[in-house]
């Protein structure tokens, strides 16, 4: 069967996307991203979606083998390949490499230690690695968490859930007061193109907080101190084709943090997502992850050429 080709449609491939990367996932990231990845990277305000019309599939008979895209910034690029389609490897970094946009080092690459065809075909075209760097995830078949919520703070319910105020949490807990000032000053902020002048402070709130596709914001569980204030989101998609709870965001207020709220809030996603058949809980490149009991590692690198 012939191999074809098509560009990505931001407001039609998403489903796309997302069902390529379920069947192709693989525990150690030997194939790409996991799906929540990418659908949560085009879902949030800082990814630059201008460029999304270059991210290009290869298909087989309809179904997709291979998938070539970019987060952010967009001239970095990552790949995912279905097995069995390894042959596919070295067009796609030369599409890869003429197609975005050109960075300090031409286009650049995000590769995983284990996507070895990849890897082979970066090196051919004259690609380097810079650096690399471990995100670490968590082993729920064989490790458990056991960190309790402190005193003084309690889960919201979900039915309680107010998203104007887990955006206010986000817009600190990700250190954006500290650099461009209190979100209420909306007005004077550069935000992103969905802010409007002629909205009022929560109407602009209320056009980046809807779930994106295929979200699961109902595992999300937000810490509130005994104020009501917000203090700490731990954002969950769970995948159960993959029997993957990825993590994403996960942030603490300033100044409560290092009281222990993220690991008893992923310590109550593991008891919520091991009776559901969970093997492993994504986490990141922060020394916390490690200290509380994160201990595989997916290995990214970097590429680029002089």
């Amino acid at each position: 069967m012939a191999i074809t080709k098509k560009q990505f449609q931001i407001l039609t491939d998403i489903d796309l996307v997302w069902n390529f990367m379920v069947e192709i996932y693989d525990p150690a990231w030997a194939n790409g991203v996991p799906a929540p990845f990418f659908i949560h990277a085009i879902s949030s305000t800082w990814m630059t979606k201008q460029y999304t019309h270059l991210d290009r599939f290869w298909l087989e008979d309809g179904r997709v083998v291979a998938f070539v895209y970019h987060e952010d910034p967009a001239d970095t690029v990552m790949f995912s390949l279905r097995p069995g389609y390894e042959f596919l490897a070295d067009e796609m970094v030369a599409y890869a490499a003429a197609a975005f946009p050109k960075g300090e080092h031409g286009v650049s690459f995000n590769i995983f230690g284990s996507q070895t065809a990849i890897l082979s075909a970066a090196e051919r075209a004259g690609y380097r690695k810079e650096y690399e760097y471990a995100d670490l995830l968590f082993d729920m078949e064989h490790r458990a968490l056991a960190y309790a919520l402190p005193e003084g703070f309690y889960f919201v319910k979900p039915e309680d859930v107010d998203p104007l105020k887990i955006t206010d949490l986000t817009w600190k807990g990700f250190g954006h007061e500290e650099t461009r000032g209190p979100l209420k000053d909306w007005d004077r902020l550069d935000v992103g193109p969905e802010w409007s002048a002629a909205k009022s402070y929560q109407d602009n709130l209320a056009t980046i907080v809807a779930p994106p596709p295929h979200s699961t914001p109902e595992y999300d569980l937000i810490i509130a101190n005994e104020a009501g204030e917000y203090v700490c989101l731990s954002g969950m998609y769970w995948v159960p084709e993959n029997h993957l709870a990825y993590m994403e965001p996960l942030c603490t207020a300033p100044e409560y943090r290092g009281r222990g709220l993220a690991a008893a809030a992923l310590t109550e996603h593991y008891r919520r997502f091991k009776p559901l058949g969970a093997r492993l809980m994504t986490g990141g490149d922060n020394p916390f992850y490690q200290k509380i009991g994160y201990d595989q590692e997916v290995l990214w690198t970097h590429w680029i050429r002089e």
